[in-house]
């Protein structure tokens, strides 16, 4: 079912929207309705496997482990052979 709905929005910002919207075959609403969509998606509760669940924390790293300096090695490694 959709409602309609009134937002204030800067007639700069309004008038890039309207023509990005039809530079890419869309209208404002879909596109506005599909952010709207995306945000409140994304910031749900995520459901974890329960295969993920069970290897969670089953890797102990060293307590001066540095995730940077590990990425770093790993990627050099990777790139410059």
């Amino acid at each position: 079912m959709n409602t309609k709905l009134t937002l204030q929005v800067d007639k700069s910002v309004i008038e890039r929207a309207k023509k990005y919207a039809a530079e890419t075959g869309r209208s404002l609403s879909e596109i506005i309705e599909n952010y709207l969509n995306n945000l409140t998606e994304s910031n749900a509760k995520q459901k974890i496997s329960p295969k993920l669940k069970k290897i969670v924390g089953a890797v102990k790293l060293p307590d001066k482990f540095d995730e940077k300096k590990a990425l770093q090695y790993y990627l050099k490694q990777k790139h410059l052979k």
